[in-house]
């Protein structure tokens, strides 16, 4: 399904590094991704500025929204601040947007920064992904939720359980380097390839955990919100076993040729959290 778009929204062409081909089970690394081992096809895409819709992006629909998100954190980099505040900021966050009955955030959280920041791959994950991914596959997901939940995944009859990543910049707008989000109506299973992510900080060996990367599909739609504030969370879908399936949302990031030279580098953090919902209705009520 393809949503119509507002006649006068913004857009921004740009292209984005789909999947090509690999020899093998693909693999990309978090620092250095003259490592990986598969090659990029390079598509032209438009990116639309979802801000000011009158008919907001949301999660039942496109998979992903924006809240008001306001935070407590002053040290993004700590991560016993992360543990102690931010989850709990999660756990209410998304309680509260999506009416979950049990939200689990998690303790850590990972900081990125665009090229022209000071501390620009500074880190084992600290880079911007230049191309679309989904974070987990249903066999990641499953040890993440056994990890974090404190036992093994089981749920009621009935009960339907979504994993959510919320992203947020800390840097004033503009932003030199939005994150896009692919309107998950617009995803096929096919486009999805099981991929192994591999943190390739020190010396090997290295911790892996399987991702999806994207094939190319000319129905695409991808979504973003231009000018975003620290005080603003940007949510998606990430992963869910409802009944019908639905797609984890590709995410990527992209340059903006329309941001100013001397605008400031994006700085961003992204973390995750999941929910447990006693009551699923495949209809969003918007």
């Amino acid at each position: 399904m393809r949503a119509e778009s507002p006649a006068a929204e913004r857009t921004v062409e740009g292209t984005v590094n789909y999947f090509g081909d690999a020899p093998a089970k693909p693999t990309f690394h978090a620092k250095d991704h003259r490592r990986d081992n598969w090659r990029p096809d390079i598509q032209p895409v438009t990116f639309h500025d979802a801000r000011g819709w009158a008919r907001p992006p949301s999660l039942r629909r496109e998979g992903a929204t924006i809240a008001p998100h306001p935070t407590a954190m002053r040290d993004f980099a700590d991560r016993d601040e992360v543990s102690r505040v931010y989850a709990r900021e999660l756990e209410e966050l998304i309680a509260s947007v999506t009416g979950a009955s049990k939200v689990v955030g998690f303790p850590f959280a990972n900081m990125r920064f665009s090229p022209r920041y000071r501390d620009y791959m500074s880190g084992a994950n600290s880079q911007p992904a230049h191309f679309p991914h989904v974070d987990v596959t249903p066999r990641t997901s499953h040890g993440l939720v056994d990890t974090f939940f404190g036992q093994k995944e089981t749920l009621e009859p009935g009960q339907v359980l979504v994993g959510y990543n919320v992203w947020r910049v800390l840097s004033d707008p503009p932003q030199d380097m939005p994150l896009a989000v692919c309107d998950a109506r617009t995803v096929d299973a096919a486009d999805l390839v099981e991929a192994d992510g591999v943190y390739d900080a020190g010396e090997p060996p290295w911790m892996t955990a399987e991702a999806y990367l994207v094939r190319h599909n000319p129905g695409h739609r991808w979504i973003y919100f231009s000018d975003m504030r620290p005080d603003e969370a940007l949510i998606f879908r990430a992963y869910g076993n409802e009944p019908t399936w639905v797609p984890g949302v590709p995410h990527v990031a992209f340059a903006d040729p329309g941001c100013p030279a001397d605008a400031g580098p994006r700085i961003s953090v992204e973390a995750r959290a999941y929910a447990v919902y006693d009551e699923w209705k495949d209809e969003d009520p918007s």
